[in-house]
C-alpha cells in the first residue's frame, strides 16, 4: 500500500510544498516581529535620537509608548510559545 498511496498522493506534493514553505515564512516573520531584543534595540536607538535632538520630547514619548506596547506583546507571545 505504501507505493500505491505514494502514487495517488503525488499530485498533491506541490500543494504540500507550498503549504510548508508558507508556514516557514510565517514562522520566520513572527519570530522577527516578536523578538524582544529587536524592540529593545529600537528603544535604544530612539533614546539616541532624542539625545541628538532629532526628536522632540513629545515625539519620543509617543514612539516610546508604541515600542513599549510592542515589547509587552512580544513578551506575551514568547510566553505562549
Amino acid at each position: 500500500m505504501g507505493l500505491l498511496s505514494a502514487i495517488l498522493t503525488a499530485p498533491a506534493a506541490p500543494i504540500r510544498f507550498v503549504n510548508w514553505t508558507t508556514n516557514q515564512v510565517l514562522d520566520a516573520a513572527e519570530r522577527e516581529m516578536y523578538d524582544p531584543s529587536r524592540i529593545r534595540q529600537q528603544l535604544a536607538e530612539l533614546s539616541e535620537r532624542l539625545d541628538s535632538g532629532e526628536l522632540s520630547e513629545c515625539e519620543f514619548d509617543e514612539l516610546e509608548d508604541e515600542l513599549l506596547d510592542e515589547l509587552e506583546e512580544a513578551e506575551r507571545y514568547q510566553d505562549t510559545r
